[in-house]
């Protein structure tokens, strides 16, 4: 992951949402664009969401805080009764999806590998649509709803018009990468992406918590979103954020530059249809993604690696590849006026959005050896300021830039035999300007007393300038 900008480092005051999670990841058997199946397996992995006052936010529609924190083994725990909520079963696979949501269901479209074979200059791809419709999500990906009550303004409007809704920008310290204990050069952290889906809204000072927690995309007889009764339905394409955008894996690379030839013709099962070696393909530069659209078949002729910019084979339609306009993080690193909204909500009122992480099966760095594990970290925040001081050259009282510090209580690392309790010690905080903030930390992480191995708790506090700290103690079970 590149380098950010000493300016780019600051922590951005007005945060609306932030979120942050740890993973460990198991792949199998994968390469780059759905080249192979691949399995992820999820074992630790939770979510942190915080924001201002300015907007609450809850997993439940009842409880509403700044700060809430969801996990696979506190999700039943602090969602609504009745949720819907999955955290991708046995692992993540690879998927494809250009942001649709069906109205019927209120849930995003993904669509799967079926078959992939060899062909002379690339790889024949068939593809269907995944069915979510049951009673939760599908396995493989990670799905989960919050509500983000907007306390801006007095009125609220019932009619769906972007116009009338206010600008959220992304933080510009959001970011996937590898985290400490995991392997780097694996492109995983590449080809994550996360998928930010409105369902629907109500009014935040009148709407009941039946109405909040049953919000959905209310169809009208045409499939279409619509107001009933005090719930007006969104589910507009959703905003996919593509982090690392710029940076590539060498061997998924060196994959497609050995495997991939320039497409001449319709039938793909000729080697008369293909021709000379792809452009080669380099890090640091930017490659889309043509996301599966729809259903593909073998009739459909769809090679993977279809698209100007890889095989340069244009005549692939796009109701089966789409060239989809993510939110990159060159987007997001853009400065004051240039820097582009990453959605809207509207003023005075309770948003049902629909999170997704996953995998995207068409990206370039969709490719992994097999059998290595992989700990990732993913921050991601919202800030209604399109300016950050730097932006207008700010020369006012020095800002708030001193995180917070953090004491251990007891002793670092702690070793257990196998079966003895683990009694967690706790911590303290002390800030600069904020004094003690111990009752802030939040702590995260499980110790499985039952299993010999090495365990990792994790104490994270932040101060009211959204200064953060992470500090962690290692359990020895022996």
């Amino acid at each position: 992951m590149r380098k950010i900008s000493k300016r780019r480092k600051r922590k951005i005051g007005n945060l609306v949402i932030t979120s942050s999670l740890m993973a460990m990841l198991f792949s199998i058997s994968t390469f780059a664009w759905f080249v192979g199946m691949r399995t992820v397996n999820v074992s630790s992995f939770n979510v942190e969401i915080a924001s201002t006052e300015s907007l609450l936010l809850s997993l439940d529609g009842k409880a509403w805080s700044t700060t809430v924190s969801i996990s696979k083994d506190t999700l039943d725990d602090v969602s609504y009764a009745g949720h819907t909520n999955s955290w991708g079963g046995d692992g993540l696979v690879p998927l494809s999806t250009i942001g649709e949501m069906d109205s019927s269901i209120s849930r995003m479209q993904f669509f799967g590998k079926t078959s992939l074979t060899a062909l002379s200059g690339g790889y024949r791809l068939i593809s269907s649509k995944l069915d979510n419709s049951g009673i939760t999500e599908e396995d493989g990906y990670v799905a989960f709803d919050l509500f983000v009550k907007n306390h801006s303004g007095n009125q609220y409007f019932p009619n769906l018009n972007p116009l009338d809704e206010e600008a959220i920008y992304l933080a510009d310290d959001s970011f996937i990468a590898v985290a400490a204990g995991g392997v780097s050069g694996t492109g995983i952290e590449n080809s994550a992406r996360v998928a930010f889906a409105q369902i629907g809204r109500v009014n935040a000072k009148t709407a009941s918590e039946t109405e909040i927690t049953g919000i959905t995309c209310e169809p009208d007889i045409d499939g279409k979103p619509s107001i009933n009764g005090a719930v007006t339905g969104i589910c507009r394409e959703a905003q996919i954020w593509e982090p690392n955008d710029i940076d590539h894996e060498i061997n998924a690379l060196k994959w497609f530059n050995k495997s991939c030839k320039q497409r001449t013709g319709v039938n793909i099962y000729e080697k008369e249809s293909y021709g000379d070696a792809c452009p080669t393909l380099t890090d640091g530069v930017y490659y889309p993604t043509y996301a599966v659209a729809g259903k593909i078949t073998s009739g459909d002729m769809v090679d993977v690696y279809d698209g100007a910019e890889f095989n340069g084979y244009t005549g692939t339609s796009s109701n089966l590849l789409q060239k989809f306009p993510y939110f990159t993080d060159t987007d997001k690193m853009r400065e004051g006026n240039d820097r582009p909204e990453f959605m809207t909500l509207s003023p005075n009122s309770v948003t049902k959005v629909r999170i997704y992480i996953f995998i995207e099966g068409q990206d370039i760095d969709n490719y992994d050896l097999a059998s290595i594990g992989k700990r990732i970290s993913v921050k991601f925040g919202f800030t209604k300021e399109r300016f950050i001081p730097e932006d207008i050259e700010y020369d006012g009282p020095k800002l708030d830039e001193v995180p917070p510090v953090i004491t251990l209580r007891g002793n670092n690392p702690i070793t257990l035999s196998v079966g003895e309790e683990y009694v967690e010690l706790g911590a303290t905080a002390r800030d600069d300007m904020d004094g003690d903030i111990t009752e802030k930390i939040i702590i995260s992480g499980e110790v499985i007393v039952e299993q010999a191995g090495n365990y990792e708790v994790t104490y994270t506090v932040k101060d009211r300038s959204q200064n953060e700290t992470v500090a962690t103690r290692t359990v020895i079970v022996e």
